[in-house]
């Protein structure tokens, strides 16, 4: 689950409360792309809406409309091709970068813990 205040609210930390056999599971904060429906929406922009011209919110809509219709005749499912491996690289690539222009900058730091 993302990191939408909603979901931290104090209603909702009540709900669930009372509902134990919810739990939720929050992906880290700026790690949209673990998050499969920010992709799907990231696609549904790239395809439907970015880019277009649109005179009204109907327009929107109806664009939003053919690119479901579109994607429903032919749906296929997300297929993950990255490796563990080479997401390792790829942060290992970037934190020598980062550590390149500010030292120290992605060693572990202590949080203080909510209560």
């Amino acid at each position: 689950m993302d990191n939408y205040g909603t979901h931290k609210h104090e209603n909702t930390r009540n709900w669930l409360k009372r509902h134990p056999r919810f739990v939720l599971h929050f992906v880290p904060t700026s790690s949209s792309w673990l998050n499969l429906v920010e992709r799907w929406f990231g696609h549904l922009d790239e395809k439907a809406i970015r880019r277009g011209v649109f005179r009204s919110v109907e327009d929107v809509k109806a664009s939003i409309d053919e690119f479901l219709t579109a994607r429903n005749k032919d749906p296929k499912p997300f297929v993950w091709t990255a490796t563990v491996e080479s997401i390792t690289e790829k942060l290992s690539r970037c934190r020598r970068t980062l550590e390149k222009i500010q030292p120290g900058c992605t060693s572990p730091r202590s949080r203080k813990r909510k209560k």
